[in-house]
């Protein structure tokens, strides 16, 4: 799913317009009818809205009227509906002035029929409009009352800091939730009001939804952190534009959906006849004396995702304990080693050997990168690899800073999963300028080296050698926890090695899985009590959840339920 700049939606919503004949009132009524459906879905109390107190807040431009179309659907469903416009119905334009305009005339007409009307106890839950032209601060009120805020205001198209009545309209959203929490739902219209679309980074005052439904598709700051944040959970809702004017739009940035990851679940399924090292054998070169779990974790992990084999190359003198540590099934080999018991330079071409025979290479996890020996070892291996590459942790700090001539290459691709502070030292940057723009600083890493880049953090990147970014939608803060990245290492590893010849699908499944295995394990457990073997544990169950009812091998099952089959 392609995420969007402002200029790109704006750019889709008139050539669907022009090129498809839909026209700007069928959009904004579309888009009115999601929102209302995304309310009833997401909140049970919402489900029946005759007796529901809304308070839609717009702002004069194409937003504001899409939250005129809302308050007019909520008030045909029951609801009574404040609605305050930070402005005169004369300043309006085109659509967004027809739907002001009809909830004026309500607002007029009721009030005609006078007070019986309102408090008439055989209403029976007849929706009322009332409607208020707002041109001074202190007459934005009602919030508080209201069981449902809708944020209209400002939509995609801000480029600047929200001040005087906009500032204070959110000012008094922000505080009605914050006054009933448990009781009241804050939801904003395409984008919470006060974030920069385009910017992953708030600038100002802004609306703290609960939900936010998002219109044709996401932007920017609809899923990127820090401004996701705002958004509450979020709903990408179409409106009626044509899938290919989509296709067309040159966006190199997009959300991994979950049918990706199926499909490549489907691609690598097992076949009937599969054996162990039909599905991939992997060389796992981590850990060092003290530091053998993350070896441990990242094995494991291998063979969770399915790979036939995993043998992990280490230190001599950290053998012993992790054979002790890692799962039977994992088989290891000895390195030659430093006085401090970190792999030695000495054992590159033994290292090379091992890997001539496997189908992925992957190093890093508990490496050591403290001695020059243990370096130079990663720099010869990664240079002289036979096989797809995954380099991680201390196998990065030992290629920092990045050589110009490491480079991947469709036959032997390279595949990197650094932290932001390992990024930052691959690149030679401070970490704070990688978290400035984590888009650019994987897609320019990427593609200056022809490698696929996993910057990990909240909301994972892929960035491909192409210049395509993908999202992970996946994750929790709970994963911020020791070991999390070594249980991803394998996981990558052992998808890697059952499909080889896709290795950027491989890479996004992987990063998927691994943060909705984490989900799981957070549903269960709470994130403060998350550790990284937790997300090993639900590998499985999330792998089930994605691939459905195939993952469990019914195909070419015999049955003798009936007793038909002789001996």
């Amino acid at each position: 799913m392609k995420i969007l700049t402002s200029q790109q939606v704006h750019e889709i919503d008139r050539l669907t317009v022009e090129r498809a004949g839909i026209s700007y009132a069928t959009l904004m009524e579309t888009a009115a009818a999601r929102v209302v459906d995304a309310i009833t879905s997401h909140c049970e109390w919402a489900r029946e809205l005759k007796h529901i107190m809304c308070a839609v807040y717009c702002g004069k431009g194409n937003n504001g009227g899409d939250g005129a179309a809302i308050a007019r659907l909520l008030w045909m469903r029951g609801a009574t509906v404040y609605v305050y416009l930070l402005g005169r119905v004369a300043d309006t334009k085109g659509e967004a002035s027809a739907n002001f305009e009809i909830l004026r005339r309500l607002y007029q007409e009721q009030s005609k029929l006078g007070a019986e009307y309102i408090i008439d106890e055989s209403y029976s839950g007849r929706g009322l409009v009332l409607f208020r032209e707002v041109t001074k601060e202190d007459e934005i009120d009602y919030a508080e009352a209201s069981d449902l805020l809708i944020d209209a205001l400002l939509g995609t198209g801000l480029t600047r800091t929200a001040e005087g009545l906009y500032a204070k309209a959110i000012e008094r959203i922000n505080r009605a939730k914050e006054q009933s929490p448990e009781n009241t739902l804050v939801v904003s219209v395409d984008i919470p009001s006060g974030l920069s679309s385009d910017s992953d980074h708030p600038t100002g005052p802004h609306v703290r939804a609960d939900l936010t439904v998002a219109f044709t598709a996401p932007k920017v700051a609809n899923v990127l952190p820090p401004a996701c944040y705002a958004n509450g959970r979020l709903i990408v809702a179409p409106i009626g534009t044509p899938d290919w004017l989509l296709k067309e739009a040159r966006s190199q940035l997009q959300l991994v959906k979950e049918t990706q990851v199926a499909d490549w679940l489907h691609a690598s399924r097992r076949a009937p006849d599969a054996h162990k090292g039909a599905v991939g054998d992997v060389l796992l070169i981590a850990g060092s004396r003290g530091k053998t779990g993350a070896a441990a974790l990242a094995s494991e992990a291998v063979l969770r995702a399915g790979a036939g084999l995993v043998t992990v190359a280490t230190a001599a003198s950290a053998q012993p304990l992790l054979i002790g540590q890692a799962r039977p099934e994992v088989m290891t080999e000895a390195l030659d080693e430093t006085e401090s018991g970190a792999v030695s330079h000495v054992a590159a071409e033994r290292a090379l050997e091992l890997a001539a025979k496997r189908t992925v290479l992957a190093l890093g996890p508990g490496l050591s990168s403290v001695e020059e020996s243990t370096r130079h070892f990663v720099r010869h291996v990664v240079m002289q690899r036979t096989a797809p590459t995954l380099i991680d942790a201390d196998g990065l700090n030992s290629l920092a800073p990045w050589a110009e001539n490491v480079c991947g290459s469709d036959q032997l691709p390279l595949i990197i999963t650094p932290h932001p502070g390992e990024m930052a030292r691959l690149v030679g940057k401070k970490t704070a300028e990688v978290l400035a723009d984590r888009v650019g600083a994987a897609r320019e890493f990427a593609t200056s080296h022809q490698v696929i880049t996993v910057l990990k953090g909240s909301r994972t990147l892929i960035a491909a050698p192409d210049g395509e970014v993908y999202l992970n939608p996946t994750g929790n803060a709970g994963m911020a926890t020791a070991g999390a990245g070594d249980v991803l290492t394998g996981l990558v590893a052992g998808l890697l090695a059952q499909r080889p010849q896709a290795p950027l699908e491989a890479v996004i499944a992987a990063v998927y899985l691994h943060g909705l295995a984490g989900d799981m394990a957070a549903s269960r457990l709470g994130m403060r009590s998350l550790i990284a073997s937790s997300i090993t544990d639900c590998i499985g169950e999330a792998i089930l959840r994605v691939g459905g009812d195939a993952e469990q091998g019914a195909a070419g099952k015999i049955s003798d339920e009936g007793g038909s089959i002789k001996g």
